[in-house]
């Protein structure tokens, strides 16, 4: 009895059991596919439909497009290295490569200057997206338009010099007037880097192109991929604060000002943009005073800054219409004047709120520049439609041409979608 008590004594283990890895349908690429793919009998259904016919698209193209022929001059050559062979005629690409980027008219000695503008917009545009870099950078963001106007167009240096000087002058009586009347600093401000610009135009002799450091570049001979970049940046730069003091003079209390934004909404939307377009390429030229020529590429900036400034302004309206009331009665609490409580309070929450829509916009006006073909502007695609697909060269190549605008504007726009979204989780502090 004793000896069966004295082996019966509990055993206590000094030390945790490792933990045993997880089941592997319930980790990973089995466990992702089973909750996505295979959660039910119709998904299940559904994927593998979808599967087939993926594989089907992929059957008859990847062969296409790694057997495609880069080294050949023309599309008679390209046929005749493929010798009946089904395949993709990329040499169209190689060849053309420079006006597809730059246009046929851009100087070729002068690719550096266009290239050089793209490198630094990414340092210019990166204090602004990410906001916790250095705010002293923000210096590079506010000369960059300068320095890119005067390496893409050249000429005088004057020119850019003159227009900083105006956008310093503007953004003085902004500042002075500002703590009197928002409506007078802003549009002050505006009147004061006009007539800077103005004073510039008049000073500027004709003759000063010549001995420029850099050679100057009419806006006629910009062309191809290049081109919808700088019609991208630069209207959807101008429309969002356009269309922020759109929204705000939508809401105004002053009946003058709000029936003109809403008049200029509602007309700028229930107009199409490529008809906007052809308005700036025949009459808005007439809006000017006589004598004048006013630059083609201006006129369809400011087209097309207008149309998305307008949408832009109905999102951010949304966005202001959803804050509840209590944050306009926190500003008045505070003793904060109508622009403190707009540039402090207010406007911060309706931006976040508005993103996806300020996005949307972008995506949908960076696409629209390749509507400037229709007014004899040869971006991207009318090189495309122009002057390649008529030589005699490459006549009747197509689907390679059409295929590599395709994956630039994917590229752009997946990159501006994907940092919405990453943006709207930093900023999604009401969520944690």
């Amino acid at each position: 009895m004793s000896d069966t008590s004295a082996n019966s004594v509990a055993f206590v283990r000094t030390e945790t059991v490792p933990p045993s890895p997880p089941p592997f349908s319930t980790t990973g690429p089995v466990k992702w596919a089973k909750d996505n793919l295979f959660s039910t009998p119709l998904y299940s259904l559904l994927t593998i439909v979808a599967a087939y016919f993926i594989y089907l698209i992929l059957s008859s193209t990847l062969p296409w497009i790694l057997s495609g022929v880069w080294t050949t001059s023309s599309l008679a050559e390209c046929r005749e290295v493929l010798d009946g062979v089904s395949a993709a005629c990329f040499s169209v690409l190689t060849e053309r490569w420079n006006q597809l980027i730059f246009g046929f008219k851009y100087p070729a000695d002068q690719y550096w200057r266009p290239s050089l503008a793209f490198l630094v917009f990414f340092a210019a545009v990166a204090p602004v997206l990410f906001y916790k870099l250095p705010r002293k950078l923000l210096i590079i963001t506010a000369l960059f338009p300068f320095v890119a106007y005067y390496l893409i167009w050249g000429g005088t240096i004057l020119t850019p010099i003159l227009a900083l000087a105006g956008v310093v002058a503007g953004y003085v009586v902004y500042g002075r007037l500002v703590a009197g009347s928002f409506a007078a600093g802003f549009f002050g401000g505006i009147a004061a880097a006009f007539v800077i610009w103005t004073i510039g135009g008049w000073i500027i002799p004709d003759n000063a192109n010549e001995g420029a450091w850099l050679s100057a570049v009419p806006s006629r001979d910009l062309g191809g991929f290049m081109l919808n970049m700088m019609l991208g940046v630069t209207c959807v730069s101008l429309s969002v604060p356009l269309g922020i003091a759109l929204a705000l003079g939508r809401q105004s209390d002053m009946p003058l000002i709000k029936w003109i934004c809403v008049i200029f909404i509602e007309f700028i939307r229930g107009v199409p943009l490529i008809t906007l377009l052809f308005v700036a390429s025949v009459m808005l030229a007439y809006f000017f005073p006589p004598g004048t020529t006013t630059d083609l590429f201006l006129r369809v900036v400011i087209m097309i800054t207008m149309f998305s400034a307008a949408y832009i302004a109905e999102v951010i309206r949304g966005g202001l219409a959803a804050l509840p009331r209590g944050q306009y009665e926190a500003a008045d609490s505070l003793g904060l004047d109508y622009a403190q409580a707009m540039r402090l309070i207010i406007l911060p929450q309706a931006l976040k709120i508005s993103i996806p829509g300020i996005v949307n916009v972008a995506v949908g006006l960076f696409k629209d520049t390749t509507l400037v073909s229709v007014i004899s502007m040869f971006d991207l695609l009318g090189m495309i439609r122009g002057p390649i697909l008529a030589s005699t060269e490459w006549n009747g190549v197509y689907w390679e041409l059409l295929g590599f605008a395709a994956l630039l504007f994917f590229v752009v726009c997946y990159g501006i979608s994907q940092y919405s979204q990453w943006l709207e989780r930093q900023l999604a502090t009401d969520h944690r």
